[in-house]
């Protein structure tokens, strides 16, 4: 949920000694020495007033050796993550590299702040400033290795960034805070299995009842065994139920017809992604059929365990529902399939672990290349037939659904 902010630029530009002007102490690694940075090097910090960032510093995009091209392939993949882009210059021009840079941020429609380093040792050049004019670019200067200059330059930044980013309109998305009322109780189902983590619960539910305190509502935890036993403890019916999706078909069945019910999972495809797209790819699981081949995204790496669910439970009921074996490829972190077009349907986990940035992204590659995509909570109620129902609390996500479930019927 933090602004992730890229530093892009040549090598031996600076860009490493700005990351460490902004976070205010060494976090990278300087050196006169071209491609001193090998990889993408994250920073997380507070930077107030904007708020809660990670800053991404970037190896050179101009390294042309047989290594560089490793590194400048992974430094382009940030482009899929970030929120705004700082384009670090020198005073002497605008050049290929920099202009690639604008223009892959430009067809991202990520914001764009040029840096110009190394004032102290030459102003911007004639040409630099004329390519700047004409791109519409008022650029921040700055000399980030000089102690005196650093104040300004970073007040700079922090200025660019919240009058470019919107970030206060940002943190007002709610996950789940705007389906409940001030005052009124939520009941959170969540199951302590073997994939729990010791000691603690996991982030999504954390962030939901941290939303919830915010909005002013109630809410009372269950595992899903004491569920009846924390509706009975109520005088008035819970506004909402949350549960976890691995038991989501328990929840439905002991839940009064009249109580709105949901699952984790789909409370952040919502506050994340797209949920109405999700939902009308959803309507492509009933159409699976034997040898068909899924692509499961899944943001967290982990050593999957006996009952883990995005590669145990959720393949098992995929299956079961096709009613036969399906070729399922599982990518983690941030990989993803080479050529999406390859398969029949691409399932995204809940995306706690990434940016909306990042998800919208990705579905907006699975509708490039034609290919439906839905996410777990979605998919695994849609499996055990109960997605109409948890989808209720959301009738944009449940008439897309049922459009794209009568689209498959017809065919």
């Amino acid at each position: 949920m933090r602004l992730q902010i890229a530093i892009f630029g040549r090598t031996n530009v600076g860009k490493s000694s700005v990351l460490n002007m902004l976070a205010g102490q060494d976090v990278a690694i300087t050196s006169p020495v071209p491609g001193t940075t090998t990889d993408v090097v994250e920073k997380a910090m507070e930077l107030l007033p904007v708020g809660p960032v990670v800053f991404l510093d970037t190896a050179g995009l101009d390294d042309k050796s047989e290594l560089g091209a490793l590194r400048t392939a992974r430094a382009r993949k940030v482009f899929d993550r970030a929120d705004a882009a700082l384009l670090v210059v020198e005073p002497s021009g605008w050049g290929p590299c920099e202009a690639d840079i604008a223009a892959a941020a430009e067809e991202k429609n990520i914001p764009l702040i040029v840096l110009i380093n190394k004032t102290d040792i030459s102003g911007p050049s004639p040409e630099l400033t004329e390519a700047l004019k004409a791109r519409g670019i008022t650029p921040i200067t700055c000399a980030a290795t000089v102690k005196e200059h650093r104040e300004a330059a970073v007040e700079a930044v922090k200025q660019r960034l919240l009058a470019l980013t919107g970030r206060a309109a940002q943190s007002q998305r709610a996950i789940l805070g705007d389906l409940v009322r001030p005052g009124e109780t939520v009941i959170f189902i969540i199951p302590i299995d073997k994939e729990a983590p010791k000691g603690r619960i996991i982030l999504p539910q954390v962030q939901a009842m941290r939303d919830l305190l915010d909005h002013g509502a109630l809410f009372l935890t269950a595992r899903e065994h004491e569920y009846p036993q924390a509706l009975a403890a109520l005088k008035k019916a819970p506004a909402l139920v949350v549960c976890d999706s691995q038991v989501v078909d328990f929840m439905v069945k002991h839940t009064p017809a009249g109580v709105p019910c949901t699952t984790f999972s789909i409370l952040f495809a919502r506050f994340k992604g797209d949920l109405a797209a999700y939902a009308r790819g959803a309507a492509a699981i009933r159409n699976l059929r034997p040898g068909d081949s899924l692509a499961v995204l899944e943001a967290c790496s982990h050593h999957a365990i006996e009952d883990d669910i995005g590669r145990v439970k959720l393949p098992k009921w995929l299956k079961e529902t096709a009613g036969g074996e399906l070729k399922i490829d599982t990518f983690s972190g941030r990989d993803l399939p080479a050529n999406i077009a390859d398969y029949k349907l691409v399932i995204q986990c809940g995306g706690c672990m990434l940016t909306r940035t990042e998800i919208l992204g990705r579905m907006g590659k699975a509708a490039g290349a034609g290919v439906p995509i839905s996410n777990y909570g979605v998919a695994i109620s849609e499996c055990k037939g109960v997605l109409e129902r948890v989808l209720s609390p959301f009738p944009e996500a449940l008439a897309a659904y049922r459009e794209g479930a009568g689209a498959k019927a017809r065919q």
